[in-house]
C-alpha cells in the first residue's frame, strides 16, 4: 500500500520537526520533505510530487496565503491544510485562506506542558485531516489516480417528508463543520433582510474563529449575523453563531427566545456540537424546526437530527458531490433521517422555500456597514 506522501512547510525549524516526529509515527505517512518558505514548497513539489501539504501562515519571503494563491493556480486538487496560531491574527488569516482554497486548517499546539502532549495534540487534529483528504490510503484497493485528481458526479436531489407535507418553520438551526466557512458563506448571504425566523449555528472552530467567522458572515449578508452571547434575544432577520469552546441552546423566556451557553462535556469531541443545538431546538419548538447539516467530518448532527425528526421536525443535508467532506451529512442521510438532500446552490433557496408559511415576528433593522 502506497504511504501519503505530506510536504511540511513551515519557517520554524522546532515546528516542522514537531510535524515530523508527529506524522511519521503513523505507519500510512510518509514526509516527502520540508520546506522553510512557499517559494521553496512550489519549487519543491513537482519533484516531491505530495498528496498533501501541511502550510504555515506566517513566512519570510512567501507567506502562507501568497503560497495558497500561488499554489492553486497550478495544483487546484492538492489538498492544503492550514496551519494557524490560535490569535486574532491567526483566524483572520484562516478565514481568508479558506476562502482562497484551503481544504481545512488546525491550530498550533499552545500552553500544552510538554513535547510529548504537543506532539499528541497534534497528532489528534492533523492525522485524521491528512487522512480524511486521502482516503484512498486507508482503502483495500487505493484508486491509481492521484488522491487530488478532480471526480465528475451528478448532483442529486431526495424529498421524502416524513408525513407528506413540511409543517410551520419557526426555527432554523444549521450545523457545520470542515468545509462550513465557505458553504455558510454560499448560503447566508442570499438569506433576505426580512427572513422571518431566527437562524442558529453551529460551526466547529475555537473560540476567537468563530467571532471573525461571525463578523466576516455579517458583512457578506443581508441579515445580522452575531457570535451567540448569553441572554441574546434571537428573533427573525437575524443569525447566531455558537461561540468555540461554548454549547449553544436557548429557552423560552415569556414571549422572547433566549441564547443559553454552557461549557457541559464535549459530545462527538466538539464544544459546540450540532447535536446540543439541534436537541435543543426540538424540545422547545417540536415540529417547527428546519434543521440543516452541512459538509464536515464526523457524525455529530445525526443524534440531534433524529431527535428533530422524532419530534416532527424536518431535515435537509448537503449532498455528496458538493461537500469538502460528507461525514456529518453523509452520517444524517445514511442513517435515513435526511428529508431533502441536495447541493450547496441549492440550500437557501429551499430554506426560503420552507420558511414561507413561518409565523412572521419582529425583524432586526440592518444597519449600516
Amino acid at each position: 500500500m502506497r504511504k501519503i506522501r505530506v510536504l511540511i512547510v513551515d519557517d520554524s525549524t522546532v515546528i516542522r520537526r514537531l510535524l515530523s516526529d508527529a506524522l511519521a509515527s503513523d505507519p500510512i505517512i510518509e514526509i516527502a520533505g520540508i520546506a522553510a518558505n512557499g517559494k521553496i514548497a512550489l519549487a519543491k513539489i513537482p519533484q516531491l510530487n505530495p498528496d498533501i501539504i501541511t502550510l504555515d501562515m506566517e513566512m519570510p519571503e512567501m507567506d502562507g496565503l501568497t503560497t495558497l494563491v500561488e499554489l492553486r493556480k497550478l495544483y487546484p486538487k492538492l489538498p492544503v491544510i492550514m496551519f494557524s496560531t490560535l490569535t486574532q491574527r491567526g483566524a483572520e488569516s484562516t478565514l481568508e485562506a479558506l476562502a482562497k482554497g484551503a481544504n481545512d486548517y488546525v491550530t498550533k499546539p499552545a500552553n500544552v506542558g510538554s513535547v510529548n502532549a504537543a506532539i499528541q495534540s497534534v497528532q489528534d487534529e492533523l492525522l485524521p485531516k491528512i487522512k480524511q483528504f486521502c482516503k484512498w490510503a486507508t482503502q483495500a484497493s487505493p484508486s491509481p489516480t492521484r488522491a487530488f485528481a478532480a471526480t465528475a458526479r451528478p448532483n442529486t436531489s431526495v424529498n421524502t417528508p416524513a408525513n407528506g407535507k413540511v409543517n410551520r418553520v419557526d426555527l432554523v438551526v444549521i450545523g457545520t463543520s470542515t468545509g462550513g466557512p465557505n458553504a455558510l458563506s454560499a448560503v447566508l448571504p442570499k438569506i433576505p433582510a426580512n427572513f422571518p425566523v431566527p437562524i442558529l449555528i453551529v460551526q466547529h472552530m475555537p473560540p476567537i474563529f468563530t467571532t471573525h467567522l461571525a463578523e466576516r458572515l455579517n458583512q457578506l449578508s443581508q441579515i445580522h449575523v452575531h457570535e451567540a452571547a448569553q441572554g441574546d434575544n434571537l428573533e427573525a432577520g437575524g443569525a447566531w453563531v455558537a461561540p468555540g469552546n461554548f454549547h449553544l441552546t436557548i429557552r423560552r423566556q415569556g414571549t422572547q427566545l433566549k441564547a443559553v451557553l454552557n461549557q457541559d462535556p464535549f459530545e462527538n469531541s466538539c464544544r459546540p456540537a450540532v447535536d446540543v443545538l439541534f436537541r435543543s431546538a426540538s424540545e422547545v419548538f417540536g415540529p417547527n424546526v428546519l434543521s440543516v447539516v452541512m459538509t464536515g467530518m464526523g457524525q455529530d448532527g445525526q443524534r440531534g437530527c433524529n431527535a428533530v425528526r422524532q419530534a416532527g421536525g424536518y431535515v435537509m443535508v448537503q449532498d455528496e458531490p458538493t461537500s469538502v467532506v460528507w461525514g456529518m451529512p453523509g452520517s444524517v442521510a445514511n442513517a435515513g433521517l435526511a428529508n431533502q438532500i441536495l447541493p450547496l446552490q441549492k440550500i437557501a433557496d429551499e430554506i426560503i422555500l420552507k420558511t414561507q408559511s413561518g409565523k412572521p415576528v419582529r425583524t432586526l433593522e440592518r444597519t449600516a456597514r
